[in-house]
């Protein structure tokens, strides 16, 4: 896996570096690109364990965003979400690395332990024994307690514990291949023309809410109603997004409507024929430019890079 984590000496290099632009342009790339921060923080909290915190990663990627704008120069060509999106997932990694408690010896050890205690239970067809099992490691069974001692201790004082992964083997760096791309960016847009297609105000909730990351009791305040009602109907919105995806892109997810001729299920089927008749293969991939970058906003093409 190539880390693409920022050292402190990368921090410390951007603080020193002549500043390209002025403190008003700073401010307003960071403005401009805070949900960026809120949008890899939900990638990340998304593959690892629960008890880590949002605001733990997000102070770091904020962090790691104003560092962006302060050594950014427009003159190298770099378009900027990309240059920031690199510190921000090198910020988060690195606040990921100092939580976890266990050192990476300790995981090595623990990971190479799994892995020969499978091979060998395969091979006699039954759990080994603590000495078989540090005669195949090449150790002792004193080393063996330990590196366990080692990885239960890690694991309660975590919590709820990395298990035997480092943050380097939850969080991977895979590059996606040529159709891999193309699928997410079909998907992307699938997204974008599902949401655009919602009902206006589940359609504004969804885009208030997690677009633009707005707090729910704004949101309340501007349509007249309680927090409970933007959760509904958020709830609502968000059933509506699954079972219209799973419509156009997974057949077999999508629900049949037990009475096809109620309200409810017309409503549904105007939705799913809603999507379909705004949604083309060229107008799917205008949603993203060739990396599967979007814009935040809905029905807004990115500028293809």
């Amino acid at each position: 896996m190539t880390s693409t984590a920022t050292t402190a000496a990368d921090f410390d290099a951007d603080t020193t570096a002549v500043t390209v632009l002025s403190a008003r342009e700073q401010e307003e790339l960071i403005r401009t690109h805070m949900p960026l921060v809120g949008h890899l923080v939900r990638d990340m909290l998304s593959r690892i364990p629960n008890h880590i915190h949002r605001d733990d990663l997000t102070s770091a990627g904020l962090h790691a965003l104003v560092t962006a704008a302060r050594g950014w120069d427009p003159q190298r060509g770099i378009p900027f979400h990309r240059f920031a999106s690199t510190r921000i997932r090198g910020s988060i990694l690195d606040e990921l690395r100092a939580l976890d408690w266990a050192t990476r010896s300790v995981r090595t050890k623990a990971r190479a332990t799994d892995t020969t205690r499978t091979h060998l239970t395969t091979t006699l067809g039954r759990t080994p024994t603590p000495e078989e099992l540090a005669q195949a490691l090449g150790t002792t069974t004193t080393d063996l307690n330990q590196t366990d001692t080692d990885v239960q201790r890690a694991t309660v004082l975590s919590l709820q514990g990395f298990t035997t992964s480092s943050a380097d083997d939850l969080v991977t760096e895979k590059n996606p291949g040529p159709e891999d791309m193309l699928i997410r960016r079909e998907q992307i847009g699938y997204l974008h023309h599902a949401i655009s297609s919602l009902p206006d105000r589940l359609q504004l909730v969804i885009t208030e809410y997690f677009l633009r990351e707005r707090p729910m009791a704004d949101i309340a305040a501007d349509l007249g109603v309680t927090e409970s009602r933007i959760s509904q109907l958020r709830a609502e919105a968000l059933a509506l997004l699954k079972d219209g995806l799973n419509t156009h892109l997974d057949p077999e997810l999508a629900p049949t409507p037990d009475n096809p001729e109620s309200i409810t299920a017309r409503r549904r089927a105007n939705y799913y024929a809603s999507i379909a008749s705004s949604t083309s293969m060229n107008s799917r991939l205008a949603m993203t430019n060739n990396h599967g970058h979007t814009r935040f906003g809905v029905g807004i093409p990115a500028t293809a890079a």
